[in-house]
C-alpha cells in the first residue's frame, strides 16, 4: 500500500516547531563560524603563527598554503569558457597523455535464503590514457568468501561488515599494485573513491578498525615511496576539520550542525578551491603512525551549485609542488564526467553487480555444490522469486 501523504503532512505540521528551532540554531552557529573565517583571513602571518604555536596538534586543520590572496578562504581558479567545446580544448591541453586510474567494488552479501553462509566480492577498475587514438582498460577481480572467512556459524548471522571490509581490502590492494607498477611515473593520477582518513571505522571493533587503518597507511606510503600522485575524492562530505580549527583558535561554541563544505560554499564559483591544509583530526589519525601528519586536503567546487567536494592528497604531492598540476587534472576529469570524475564513474559501472550477475552466481554455486555433493539449499521464497523473474 502506498504511503498516505496527508498523514505525513499532518505529522510534519505538528512537529514544525522542532524543525524551526533546529534551523534557527544552525543558522546562528553558521554565521558565527563564517565571521571567524573572515577573522582568520585578516590575521597577519605572524599573528597566525603565534596562535598555531598554542595548538601543536589535534587542531583539526593546519594551513599549508598562504591565504593572502584567498578572501573567505577561497582561491579563485579564473577558469571560464564560452561553450562546451572551449572547455574540452582546455581538458585536452591539461589531461592529454595523462593516465588516470580508479577502482570501485560491489558485493553480494550472505543471505538467509542459502543454507551455507557465502558472499561474492567484485572489484572493477578503469584506466584511461587520454590519448588522441584512444586507449583504455577495464577489468574485474572477484573473491568468494567462505563461512570461515565470514566467521559465520549460520546463514542468518549478520556478517555484512566482513564483506564490506574484504571489498575495501581488495580495492586498496589493486590501487597499491597499480602504483607499484607505475613507480616514478609523472603522467599518472590514481583516484581513491572515499577518504584517506578512516574516521568511519572508529565505530567498529578494534580488529576491524585496524584493517582499515593498515590499508590506508599502506596506500599513503606506496604513493609517497613510488612518487605516484593519489587523490581521494569525497563527493558528499560532512568533515569538520576547518570548523574545529576555527572553534579552537577563536573559542567558538561547539556545533555538530556545522561542516566545512557548508561554511565555504557560498563564496565559491566552479573550479575554485580552498588553500591546502594539513589534516590534524583527533582520533583515528593517531593510529596512522608515520602517516599521521601526511594527509593534506582542500575543498573544490565541481558543479555550478551545491557544496564543494573534499579532496585529500598525500603530503608529498604538496611538498613536491605538484598540487596545482594535480588539481587541474581533477578539474579536467570532472569536466569529462559532467560534474564527477569520469575515471571513478566508469570504475563504478565496471564493478557493479546487476541482478543478472546475482542470478548467474547462484546458478554457478548450485551446480558446483551439486558436483561436490555439498548440502546447499535455497529457500522456497528465493526459488519462487527466481522463477518469477
Amino acid at each position: 500500500m502506498p504511503i498516505k501523504s496527508s498523514q505525513i503532512r499532518d505529522i510534519l505540521n505538528a512537529k514544525r516547531q522542532d524543525f524551526s528551532a533546529f534551523n534557527s540554531e544552525a543558522l546562528r552557529d553558521l554565521q558565527r563560524y563564517r565571521t571567524a573565517i573572515e577573522r582568520f583571513c585578516d590575521l597577519w602571518p605572524e599573528e597566525l603563527a603565534e596562535l598555531l604555536l598554542k595548538h601543536p596538534s589535534d587542531l583539526g586543520a593546519r594551513p599549508l598554503e598562504e591565504y593572502e590572496n584567498a578572501p573567505s578562504l577561497i582561491l579563485p581558479c579564473g577558469l571560464s569558457w564560452q561553450n562546451r567545446e572551449e572547455s574540452i580544448d582546455w581538458v585536452r591541453d591539461r589531461l592529454g597523455g595523462i593516465t588516470t586510474f580508479a577502482v570501485d567494488g560491489s558485493q553480494i552479501y550472505p543471505s538467509k535464503d542459502l543454507s551455507i553462509p557465502i558472499a561474492l566480492v567484485q572489484i572493477g577498475w578503469f584506466e584511461n590514457s587520454h590519448l588522441p587514438q584512444g586507449g583504455y582498460c577495464k577489468d574485474i577481480r572477484i573473491d568468494v568468501m567462505t563461512p570461515q572467512e565470514l566467521q559465520a556459524k549460520n546463514s542468518g548471522e549478520p556478517v555484512d561488515r566482513r564483506v564490506s571490509m574484504r571489498r575495501f581490502e581488495m580495492e586498496i590492494e589493486r590501487l597499491i599494485e597499480y602504483i607499484h607498477d607505475h613507480a616514478g611515473a609523472e603522467d599518472v593520477l590514481v583516484f581513491l573513491d572515499g577518504s584517506l582518513v578512516a574516521t568511519f571505522a572508529e565505530a567498529f571493533d578494534a580488529e576491524t578498525r585496524q584493517v582499515y587503518v593498515d590499508c590506508l597507511r599502506s596506500l599513503l606510503a606506496a604513493s609517497e615511496r613510488h612518487r605516484v600522485p593519489l587523490v581521494a575524492y569525497i563527493d558528499t562530505t560532512y568533515a569538520q576539520d576547518l570548523a574545529v580549527m576555527l572553534r579552537t583558535l577563536f573559542d567558538l561554541p561547539a556545533s555538530n550542525s556545522i561542516h566545512d563544505a557548508q561554511l565555504i560554499h557560498r563564496s565559491m564559483n566552479w573550479g575554485d578551491r580552498t588553500p591546502l591544509f594539513r589534516c590534524q583530526r583527533a582520533g583515528i589519525l593517531n593510529s596512522y603512525d608515520d602517516q599521521r601528519d601526511r594527509v593534506a586536503f582542500t575543498y573544490l567546487r565541481t558543479t555550478r551549485d551545491g557544496y564543494p567536494v573534499r579532496l585529500e592528497l598525500p603530503m608529498w604531492v604538496y611538498e613536491a609542488n605538484r598540487h596545482n598540476q594535480i588539481l587541474d587534472w581533477v578539474r579536467a576529469e570532472v569536466i569529462i564526467g559532467g560534474g564527477y570524475p569520469y575515471a571513478i564513474e566508469t570504475a563504478d559501472q565496471t564493478a557493479v553487480l546487476q541482478m543478472d550477475d546475482r542470478q548467474a552466481f547462484f546458478r554457478i554455486l548450485q551446480d558446483w555444490a551439486d558436483q561436490e555433493e555439498l548440502n546447499l539449499r535455497f529457500s522456497r521464497k528465493m526459488v519462487s522469486k527466481t522463477r518469477r523473474r
